[in-house]
């Protein structure tokens, strides 16, 4: 299927990143996975690169550097380098801030907008589940045993998230948070 136009942008196998009310079209993606465990990660990568994935791949190894990656911190303060990412997958089971702080923060942060998010775990729990969907992913998905499962569900992810539109920080805006009905009355930020 070729590239289409909608309403001026491109969709298809190009994604498109709204600056400043505007949508920018790109071929390029930048992935950021959040695992604790090194073996996983490495899956994680290899498993991405051997379906034909070009994109820049970042991993964090917790909550916390998640965190510091997202608002260009640290080790994560060359933008260049470090570009912030078009589609985040977290596991939630992480010592030093788990998935749920990362979901947290991008719920109640108004300078970060509203990315794809996928938890990706091994844990079953339906609580877990409810848990990751309340706190905005978009999905919740078990991590296969195979590296053959594996590329599959990640191929599945990708073509499908890269075909989003993805907005870009907005780094001008300074809301608090609002409060706004949800099924937990709780404060949620938004520039708007």
């Amino acid at each position: 299927m070729g590239q289409q136009s909608a309403g001026g942008v491109q969709i298809g196998p190009v994604v498109g990143r709204a600056i400043g009310g505007t949508v920018q079209t790109h071929t390029r993606r930048t992935i950021l996975v959040v695992d604790d465990d090194e073996n996983d990660q490495a899956f994680i990568v290899s498993a991405f690169r051997s379906i034909g994935v070009k994109d820049p791949i970042h991993v964090a190894s917790s909550g916390s550097e998640a965190i510091a990656y997202l608002n260009g911190e640290g080790k994560f303060s060359n933008r260049s380098q470090y570009e912030y990412p078009d589609f985040l997958i977290t596991d939630i089971k992480m010592p030093d801030g788990d998935g749920f702080s990362v979901l947290e923060y991008l719920r109640r942060n108004a300078k970060h907008p509203i990315i794809p998010t996928i938890v990706f775990s091994s844990s079953n729990d339906p609580n877990d589940i409810r848990q990751s969907y309340r706190l905005g992913a978009n999905g919740f998905h078990l991590k296969p045993t195979g590296i053959q499962e594996l590329r599959a569900q990640l191929k599945i992810l990708y073509d499908y998230w890269s075909t989003c539109l993805v907005a870009q920080p907005d780094l001008t805006c300074d809301a608090e948070p609002a409060t706004r009905a949800s099924r937990e009355d709780e404060p949620v930020a938004r520039c708007f």
